[in-house]
């Protein structure tokens, strides 16, 4: 029986703005997204129903699993039964803002057009993942894009160069609707210069571009959970270049220059209760 292979990537915010509520409800925002190494291994195959396992106990394979709504979703927009089994093996953060729950859909649409031969593209597969949520759309192909709208409008961008991350978790969760809910643009200190971000990857001037990050999201998540500032000072402490919260949090990364300097952060963090993986950025999946 043929099974299918698929590595779904977490993603982390270069830049995150937020330029206003919509009349939607959704928030428009502005944002520079890239794909990192850390990733879960999605395996597919056919199967009696629908089943979604996962090798931690923390994460349901039901129903209100992205990965199950992702399947049923291609199903019935393609006139199939999805009677597939589908396992991921988990190694992205829960709940971290690393986009770990929609990579893991996006990787189960794409598996399913290779297993079903659909020959979906990638802009029919990101239309169709819009109808699940605001990340999956990106995580189609990952790499380096702007995203605007509520984050389903995708601009390719020029590569970014390979960044070594370390990433840190706390061991708490940020409801992202929460997060937003609470967004007042009165209190963001610090924007994003996301334009000057994206004349960074095209110039492929690292030191711009790493000074051009920020998230305005920090603005609500910070205060209501100082840990994530005090990862941050840490990290900058023992030499990282950038350290930055991703999406809406808690998952803080920083940006290291070589592997003595990610060495000094894990240890400066080591008395916190974190998780953390050294990684690196990783480039676009071609489809």
């Amino acid at each position: 029986m043929e099974k299918i292979y698929e590595t779904a990537y977490a993603k982390i915010n270069l830049g995150l703005d937020v330029l206003g509520k919509r009349s939607d409800g959704y928030h428009e925002v502005r944002m520079v997204m890239q794909s990192v190494g850390l990733s879960d291994a999605v395996e597919i195959e056919e199967g009696e129903g629908l089943v979604v396992e996962t090798d931690h106990s923390g994460l349901a394979g039901g129903p209100d699993n992205l990965a199950w709504k992702a399947a049923e979703l291609l199903a019935r927009c393609c006139g199939k039964i999805p009677n597939v089994h589908i396992r991921l093996n988990k190694k992205i953060f829960l709940a971290a803002g690393l986009a770990g729950g929609s990579s893991d859909a996006a990787a189960v649409m794409r598996g399913l057009s290779r297993l079903w031969q659909l020959d979906l593209t990638a802009p029919e597969l990101e239309k169709l993942a819009a109808e699940l949520g605001s990340d999956i759309p990106f995580c189609i192909t990952g790499g380096t894009a702007l995203a605007e709208g509520r984050g389903e409008i995708l601009t390719e961008l020029p590569e970014a160069p390979e960044l070594l991350l370390v990433l840190a978790k706390p061991k708490l969760e940020v409801a992202t609707g929460w997060v937003y809910g609470n967004f007042r643009q009165q209190k963001v200190n610090q924007r994003p210069d996301i334009d000057g971000i994206i004349k960074a990857l095209e110039q492929s001037a690292t030191g711009l571009l790493l000074e051009s990050c920020g998230n305005v999201l920090e603005s609500v998540t910070i205060p209501a959970h100082p840990v994530i500032a005090e990862i941050k000072q840490k990290m900058l402490a023992a030499g990282a270049t950038c350290a930055l919260m991703s999406g809406s949090g808690p998952t803080v990364f920083a940006v290291a220059e070589k592997k003595e300097i990610t060495e000094r952060i894990l240890t400066e963090l080591s008395e916190l209760d974190l998780e953390t993986a050294v990684t690196t950025t990783v480039q676009k999946e071609r489809i």
